[in-house]
């Protein structure tokens, strides 16, 4: 990798990190603005279960739905 190459690359990737660092200034915002109405907060147990258990059951669900489905077009295929 020759030079110029080089400085491309790190020019690259710290302009990148400084976008995603000014991107991610809003979500550090202490004060909350006119017009939030925060929800009630979530335990552990619910968080996890909305964040992780949901779409884990919707995935097994769809790759489920997927494969009877494929199972019966194999089927059909060899009669």
């Amino acid at each position: 990798m020759d030079k110029k190459n080089a400085l491309r690359a790190g020019a690259l990737t710290a302009g990148t990190t400084l976008m995603m660092l000014l991107m991610t200034a809003p979500a550090l915002a202490a004060t909350p603005d006119d017009g939030d109405d925060p929800g009630a907060k979530l335990s552990v147990v619910e968080t996890l279960g909305l964040f992780v258990a949901a779409p884990l059951v919707l995935f097994l669900v769809i790759a489920g739905l997927v494969m009877v489905g494929d199972k019966s077009r194999k089927q059909q295929k060899q009669s």
